[in-house]
């Protein structure tokens, strides 16, 4: 009895920590204001490839120098650059400074309303800094309070050969019930009875064997809950729930489960979360505007999508930052998961997932998982000003089978392309 109650003391001790100041926010929020990261030996322009890895290995996450140590890819360095966030959500968290709780046990919280629900630095010796980080990338601001990707390309590449097996054309759409901090309505959409946090709309444009393909996820305000998920099967005209292991399962094929979406598409409570410190490493971050782009997927705005090299055409050809990350592992609760944990790379700032390395149940690399992010400011026109990091490419690359899935995007801030009733099972009925 004594060890149990000495072991809540320090878990509860280690929750309240110190009271987050206005410096503490500051800082969370613009890690870069005393100046941007350096690594000795690395400019703007240099190109880190095989012959030279081995210098800047320290720069790099375990699999992206496994990568360019096989030669499958380089990386070319570009400016490190402020990735300014939403206002409206940086005064959600100020407003919001010390009022979130963690509860007894992982997936419990309590007095969050919005914004980042714990801005202060992480600290190693905090046994519960990983749930903390946990809670800000899932009340981050990954395309704000609603969003579309419309179109959004998927091709299935053979990493020997090269050869695209399959191209597929989605839309995929976003939108947060609760916590929103900008788009009317605020804070919540309503009515919403059955209290959810986010809504995923996820519809199959192309091919024609898989046309009208639809997902439909709801993720539950209590992380405690399940998320419920409906896929309506074109071709069958006919809705099915998903169970939960499902969610680990191959989407449509490709090479992502659909707890990958976004980077983690899964509980808080899903996952053992332990933090592993602070790196400075090159990350997928650019501006989309300035890449050479794909004349590929031509569309009637003019707009071009990021283009695809190195090994079978599975790496974005874009420029990588070198920025302040948190490194995260995520170990699942459940024994009978496909994988033995994820190590994340969370950008310090913007607190999006965008380099994870995924492990088998052996404990081996299985999936090395990078998501671009190009500044608002440097895209389409409806997202300049916006303050939220632009999902622009992906890759998915199964490192043992020698095959990957990448993903080229048309991302819009657009709440009208998000109608509440877009995320409702009714209109998968409805076939649209």
């Amino acid at each position: 009895m004594k060890r149990l109650i000495l072991s809540l003391a320090a878990s509860s001790l280690a929750a309240g920590a110190l009271a987050a100041t206005e410096a503490d926010l500051e800082a969370s929020f613009n890690p870069y204001k005393h100046g941007f990261p350096s690594f000795p030996g690395l400019a703007v322009g240099t190109v880190i490839s095989k012959a030279n890895v081995e210098q800047f290995k320290d720069a790099l996450d375990a699999g992206m120098y496994l990568a360019v140590k096989n030669g499958w890819t380089e990386i070319k360095v570009g400016p490190t650059t402020q990735f300014s966030l939403n206002k409206a959500y940086v005064e959600a968290t100020r407003k919001g400074l010390n009022k979130t709780k963690l509860g007894a046990k992982n997936g419990e919280i309590s007095g969050f309303e919005a914004g980042r629900p714990f801005p202060e630095e992480p600290r190693v010796d905090d046994p519960r800094a990983g749930e903390k980080i946990a809670w800000n990338f899932k009340y981050g601001i990954n395309w704000g309070d609603n969003a579309a990707i419309d179109p959004f390309f998927w091709k299935y590449r053979n990493m020997t050969s090269g050869q695209v097996e399959r191209t597929i054309k989605f839309d995929f759409h976003f939108l947060n019930f609760r916590h929103r901090v900008q788009d009317a309505p605020v804070p919540e959409v309503t009515p919403n009875p059955s209290e959810l946090f986010r809504g995923i709309y996820v519809q199959v444009q192309e091919p024609q064997d898989l046309k009208n393909t639809q997902l439909l996820i709801q993720r539950y305000d209590d992380d405690l809950k399940f998320d419920d998920a409906y896929l309506y099967l074109g071709f069958q005209r006919r809705v099915r729930r998903l169970a939960t292991g499902q969610a680990t399962d191959a989407f449509l094929g490709s090479d992502l489960m659909i707890e990958d979406f976004e980077g983690y598409n899964g509980r808080v409570s899903d996952m053992k979360w332990t933090y592993k410190g602070t790196k400075n490493i090159l990350m997928p971050y650019y501006n989309h505007n300035e890449l050479v782009l794909t004349d590929e997927f031509k569309q009637a705005d003019g707009y071009k999508f990021v283009d695809f090299g190195g090994q079978g055409g599975c790496f974005p050809n874009i420029t990588w930052q070198l920025r302040k990350v948190y490194v995260l592992e995520a170990e699942p609760v459940n024994g009978a998961h496909p994988i033995s944990k994820r190590v994340f790379h969370i950008d310090a700032q913007v607190y999006n997932i965008n380099r994870t390395l995924i492990y088998d149940r052996k404990g081996e690399l299985w999936k090395s998982w990078t998501i671009g992010k190009s500044h608002p400011d440097f895209h389409l026109p409806i997202n300049k000003g916006t303050g939220i990091a632009i999902d622009d490419s992906f890759s998915m690359i199964d490192v043992q089978s020698k095959h990957c899935t990448t993903g080229q995007f048309k991302g819009q801030v657009d709440a009208k392309q998000n109608p509440p009733k877009l995320f409702q099972v009714q209109n998968l009925r409805g076939g649209n």
